[in-house]
C-alpha cells in the first residue's frame, strides 16, 4: 500500500493503514513527497508502529537531499527497522526542481546513474568515498582544497538496501532496470504490459545489469480500487485526481503524467484535458476524463467486474501488487491479489 503525500495537512487514517498493513501482512508500505510533507518523517513515525512489514520511500526526490544525505538518511532507518528499508528514489519533474529546490534538471537520467553510485558506495562502506561525475564530484573539487575522501562512521545495518527507481517514460524505465533493484511505477495499465515488458528487456540486456526479470521487483497496480455499483460514480471519484496529473502537474510539453497518457492512446483526450486545466478551467478538465481511460489504469464498478478485472492486472510485469483502497475494502482487495 501507500500512504502518498499529504495535502494540507497528515491525512486521516494514515496511522490505521500502516496497522492494516501489519496485520493483514501486505508486504510494503510507500511514503511519498512533491514540495510540502517530506517522504522520511511519516515512515519513521507511522512505521515505528510496525515489525514486519517493509518501509519504502517512493519516491525521495533527487534534488532534495544531495546523494550522501539520503545514504545516511536510509542506513538510520535501515538500523531502526531492522533491515526493512526500500530507497526508492526520482527525479520528479523540472517545475518542483528548479522552482522549490532552485536546482538544475539538466540530463536527469546521467544525473540519476550517478546518484545512485554514490548512494551504493556510501552505505558499502568498503572505503573514503571519492566520486568524479558530471554533476557529482567527492570531494568538492572547487572548494578550500581541505575536502577529503570520508568513510561513513556508522556501520551499515545491510551493505546493499534495495534501491527502486520511480520511472515512467521507456528510457528511465530501461535504467531502472539496468542499474535499480525495483521499480515503483505510476498509472499503470493492463494494456501497455507490452510496452513496458519490452523497455524492461531493453535495461536488462545491457552489460553489467544487477537483475534479470526473475529477480527484479515490479512495484504497482491500479490507481484505485473502488467497489461500487454505479461506475460514473465510481469513475467521478477518480477524475480530479486524473485531470490534475494529465493537465497540470508539469508544464506544456514537459508533463511526463501526460505523455503516459497519450502513449496510452488518449493523445486528443489528454490534449483537452490540459488544455483546459492550464487555462484555469479545472471544471472542464475533469469532465474531459473519459470512463474508459480511469478504467484503463483503475479498477472500478460492481465486486464481480473487479475480481474478473483484477486477474488481467496479475498477468502482467508487476510482481508486487499495489493496492490502493478504502480500508475497509483491503482484507476483500487482498483476497482477491492472492487469489
Amino acid at each position: 500500500m501507500s500512504a502518498g503525500y499529504w495535502g494540507a495537512g497528515p491525512p486521516p487514517g494514515a496511522a490505521d493503514l500502516f496497522d492494516a498493513a501489519e496485520r493483514l501482512e501486505l508486504d510494503q508500505v510507500w511514503t511519498a513527497e512533491a514540495y510540502g510533507s517530506d517522504a522520511w518523517t511519516p515512515l519513521a513515525w507511522w512505521g515505528s508502529r510496525t515489525s514486519r512489514v517493509r518501509l519504502g520511500t517512493s519516491v525521495s526526490q533527487l534534488s532534495a537531499r544531495p546523494p550522501v544525505t539520503l545514504a545516511m538518511t536510509a542506513m538510520t532507518m535501515d538500523h531502526l527497522t531492522g533491515g526493512r528499508v526500500l530507497l526508492g528514489v526520482g527525479t520528479s519533474n523540472p517545475q518542483v526542481v528548479e522552482g522549490w529546490y532552485g536546482q538544475p534538471y539538466p540530463r536527469p537520467l546521467e544525473r540519476t546513474r550517478e546518484y545512485i553510485d554514490i548512494l551504493r558506495l556510501v552505505i558499502a562502506r568498503e572505503k573514503p568515498v571519492a566520486y568524479d561525475g558530471r554533476h557529482y564530484q567527492l570531494p568538492l573539487p572547487a572548494g578550500t582544497g581541505l575536502g577529503k575522501p570520508l568513510r561513513s562512521i556508522l556501520h551499515p545495518y545491510r551493505t546493499e538496501i534495495p534501491i527502486y527507481l520511480g520511472a515512467e517514460g521507456p528510457r528511465n524505465v530501461a535504467l531502472a532496470a539496468e542499474i535499480a533493484d525495483g521499480w515503483n511505477v505510476i498509472f499503470f495499465s493492463p494494456a501497455m504490459n507490452g510496452f513496458y515488458a519490452e523497455a524492461l528487456a531493453e535495461g536488462f540486456a545491457r552489460p553489467g545489469a544487477r537483475h534479470s526479470s526473475e529477480t527484479f521487483d515490479v512495484v504497482g497496480g491500479p490507481l484505485s480500487i473502488i467497489p461500487d455499483e454505479d461506475l460514473e460514480r465510481a469513475a467521478d471519484r477518480l477524475r480530479p485526481t486524473l485531470a490534475l496529473y494529465i493537465g497540470g502537474m508539469g508544464a506544456r510539453g514537459v508533463n511526463f503524467h501526460h505523455e503516459v497518457f497519450a502513449r496510452m492512446g488518449y493523445e486528443a483526450e489528454a490534449a483537452a484535458i490540459q488544455d483546459a486545466y492550464l487555462a484555469g478551467d479545472k471544471k472542464s478538465a475533469i469532465a474531459a476524463v473519459p470512463t474508459r481511460l480511469v478504467e484503463d489504469v483503475a479498477l472500478i464498478g460492481p465486486w464481480a467486474k473487479i475480481a474478473d478485472e483484477i486477474q488481467r492486472w496479475k498477468q502482467t510485469v508487476l510482481t508486487t501488487f499495489s493496492v490502493s483502497c478504502d480500508l475497509v475494502h483491503l482484507a476483500r482487495v487482498a483476497d482477491l491479489v492472492r487469489g
